[in-house]
């Protein structure tokens, strides 16, 4: 599979098969994301792999933390979006309530209760940051999350980023005794299911005249 073929056929995993991913493949999955640039070559991620127990310990602390704080998925913002980006939401809502009703859910337990529980996959990541650094080297975790994603598609694993869990942060550390260190994101790892109708799901992307602009000749 080449870059370009990677980048058009990926898409977020939100259902996976119960066969576990080998360490060696996890291995190589980490490598090619290593490969990510980064300011004066920092490298400043950091990879927490949880599987096994340790990841049915985790996800079940996240699930106890949600069900008591009800801090859900959301756009975190302390006043309403724009137009244009509350319009994306709901698009993107429009396509996975289908399939997420035939699943016998409700969209908001399915995302916020799946996301405690990284959607059943058998491999969690959890990329982590040293509390030295600035936000700005948030960019290079970003790059680092896109080489890992794509790399995981082409290695025919499946993986869905999931944003919720830092809202619970507290959680994470105490459970994985993680000191000094910020929670950036975690990624659901495994095999895809391709009987679940939400891996079927594919959302639509905005044409270049609603992001980007052309200056000069």
């Amino acid at each position: 599979m080449d870059l370009l073929e990677a980048m058009e056929g990926r898409k977020s995993i939100r259902a996976f098969r119960e066969e576990p991913v080998p360490r060696e493949v996890i291995e190589e999955l980490l490598r090619y994301a290593s490969r990510a640039p980064s300011a004066l070559n920092l490298q400043p991620w950091e990879v927490v792999v949880v599987s096994g127990r340790r990841k049915e310990e985790l996800s079940r602390r996240l699930l106890e933390a949600y069900r008591r704080r009800r801090i859900g998925c959301g756009p975190g913002m302390a006043v309403p979006l724009p137009i244009r980006f509350s319009r994306r939401i709901s698009k993107m809502v429009d396509k996975m309530g289908p399939s997420v009703k035939a699943m016998g859910h409700s969209l908001d337990d399915f995302v916020n209760e799946g996301s405690c529980n990284f959607y059943g996959a058998p491999v969690a990541l959890l990329l982590l940051m040293d509390e030295v650094f600035p936000k700005g080297r948030l960019v290079d975790l970003g790059i680092f999350l896109g080489y890992l994603l794509l790399a995981a598609h082409a290695l025919g694993l499946g993986a869905c980023p999931i944003g919720l869990i830092t809202s619970y942060e507290d959680v994470i550390r105490e459970a994985l005794a993680i000191e000094g260190k910020r929670v950036i994101v975690g990624v659901a790892l495994g095999y895809p299911d391709p009987e679940s109708p939400i891996n079927l799901v594919r959302t639509d992307r905005e044409g270049l005249e609603e992001f980007a602009t052309f200056l000069g000749a």
